[in-house]
């Protein structure tokens, strides 16, 4: 993998410096940019493009869903990962429809945030077993039916294991099949829900009734 250029976009001086010093260390990262809020942090894009932005859900100023907006503006193809606390829940819906790849929460393990920054980095998405349970605690606080869409059995195995965060090799392996048959039936599920990349598909299997954490 190359080089990576990421944003660091937060408004807690301490936890963005702390973050920044351990992501200095690392030789995957090539340069680090700041910015306290989401204003900052457009208005510096254009001048300074980068791979990946790590960026804050609840901030003054802009917050991190109209940041992730306009961002995706300036650069289609720019990766975000939302860092999150828990309270931020209310919030994760928004952000997954502006654009987010994946979610942090910040008390999470460095090495989970390298995990991560790997993973959004080479095209997959990031959402921890932690993040799918509070969104189904904020899913379930709201009424939910399922829709009229018709999803083969295979395919309703295949969306359970998605959502359970599995990739598609362990997808394979657990199913016994290959693994371009789960890439054809993850693209076919990404085209039935209109759901832009995997986080939005969970998201969708959530809110439709289809997947439920126990």
């Amino acid at each position: 993998m190359k080089k990576l250029k990421l944003f660091l976009v937060d408004d807690h001086d301490l936890f963005r410096e702390g973050l920044k010093f351990l992501l200095s260390e690392w030789d995957l990262i090539e340069e680090i940019y700041e910015a306290e809020n989401g204003q900052l942090f457009i208005e510096s894009l254009r001048q300074h493009p980068v791979d990946l932005v790590l960026l804050d859900i609840e901030m003054p100023l802009m917050n991190g869903i109209e940041a992730a907006k306009l961002a995706r503006e300036v650069d289609p193809d720019l990766k975000i990962i939302a860092l999150s606390m828990y309270s931020d829940e209310n919030y994760y819906t928004s952000m997954i429809e502006s654009g987010a790849d994946g979610f942090l929460l910040k008390n999470s393990k460095f090495a989970t945030v390298k995990r991560a920054i790997e993973e959004v980095a080479g095209g997959k998405n990031y959402f921890s077993q932690e993040i799918i349970q509070l969104l189904v605690r904020h899913l379930n606080k709201q009424e939910r039916a399922k829709d009229n869409l018709v999803i083969t059995d295979r395919e309703m195995e295949i969306l359970g294991l998605i959502c359970r965060g599995l990739s598609n090799t362990e997808i394979a392996k657990a199913l016994q099949i290959s693994k371009r048959t789960v890439e054809k039936h993850r693209q076919n599920l990404l085209d039935k829900t209109q759901s832009r990349n995997t986080v939005a598909l969970v998201l969708y299997a959530i809110k439709s009734g289809y997947f439920n954490v126990r």
